[in-house]
């Protein structure tokens, strides 16, 4: 039966091992780019607008899930280069999950076990999609084929011509498009709203003005009234 503690471990596994998971993963790019030397490294985490930028780090406004690495070249280029590079975040997970799995073991961690239980789950998880040759639904390799197409043929065979990693000044370009895009959006809904509140505006003034011009028919139509009747008295 699903209940309140099963509720806030599927609460800390989607908000916190997750997103941590993810992110230890494209710090395995991270670390082999800094033995390879490569141009321009990035680490993207979260999405949306930018909250601020640090070094190599990009953290956006919408946390979850969502992070990677990206960079425009690599300086020691070879079948070896680009093996390591998509073989580190592979590695990265095995190795962090293994030493927390050995610390468990040997009772050096005895607290919170349930939570790096499933930390090793989803570190093991991801290693098992990255590690084995498929390919996406878009056709997009796993880190697994690329290096299985890496050793049979010395370079990637796919017919996909998006790049695997993207390029960092690229994405630097759709981001700043995407940010005029929604400054555009934003331009246009305040002149939209803009335009509506000076319509309302103008309704409310001729509705007024409406109104005044009941009332002063009404006091002329009164003191007209009034003048009859005096007429008549006198």
């Amino acid at each position: 039966m699903f209940g309140l503690s099963d509720l806030v471990s599927l609460i800390i596994s989607a908000f916190i091992i997750l997103p941590v998971v993810i992110l230890l993963r494209q710090m395995g790019y991270v670390l082999i780019s800094e033995i390879l030397g490569v141009e321009n490294p990035r680490l993207t985490i979260g999405s949306g607008p930018r909250v601020f930028k640090w070094s190599i780090f990009d953290v956006r406004k919408y946390y979850h899930l969502y992070s990677w690495f990206s960079y425009d070249s690599l300086k020691k280029e070879g079948e070896f280069a680009y093996i390591s590079l998509y073989a580190a975040p592979i590695l990265i997970n095995i190795v962090v999950a293994v030493t927390i799995n050995l610390l468990i073991a040997n009772e050096v961690i005895t607290e919170y076990l349930t939570f790096f239980d499933r930390f090793i789950f989803y570190a093991f998880y991801y290693v098992l999609f990255d590690i084995v040759p498929m390919k996406t639904a878009n056709g997009m390799p796993n880190n697994g084929w690329i290096i299985y197409e890496m050793i049979r043929y010395g370079k990637r065979t796919d017919y996909n011509e998006e790049p695997f990693i993207p390029s960092t000044t690229e994405v630097e370009e759709e981001y700043e498009e995407e940010m005029e895009k929604i400054e555009e959006i934003k331009e246009h809904k305040k002149e939209e709203a803009e335009q509506k509140s000076d319509t309302k505006q103008e309704e409310k003034r001729h509705k007024e003005a409406i109104e005044s011009e009941k009332r002063k028919e009404k006091q002329e139509l009164a003191e007209e009234k009034k003048e009859q009747e005096r007429g008549k008295k006198e």
